[in-house]
């Protein structure tokens, strides 16, 4: 069981809801992190004008799930890029 050592105690506020989260590495990037969260909580609850955190909440992970993959998708083909380049060269040296 993870004893928290290490951590620091960070207060953040995302969509009008106050949290106390355990920060394992630099609390900034936590607190940065959740700015960002309730940015776009703001955001999604402004366009849709659905105020109920739990709705807003899924619609935002729907974001972020939809960001991952496409960063994803960009990351495994700059892999395939890269072995593709690395074999090409590979010809040419030998």
């Amino acid at each position: 069981m993870d004893s928290g050592a290490g951590k620091k105690t960070v207060r953040v506020t995302i969509f009008g809801q106050s949290y106390v989260l355990r920060a394992p590495g630099d609390p900034g990037e936590l607190e940065q992190l959740a700015a960002e969260v309730d940015r776009l909580m703001d955001g999604v609850a402004a366009k849709t004008g659905d105020v109920d955190p739990a709705r807003v909440a899924v619609l935002v992970c729907l974001h972020l799930a939809d960001r991952l993959r496409a960063v994803e998708q960009e990351l495994s083909e700059l892999r395939r890029r890269i072995e593709e380049k690395t074999q090409q060269l590979s010809l040419l040296l030998e």
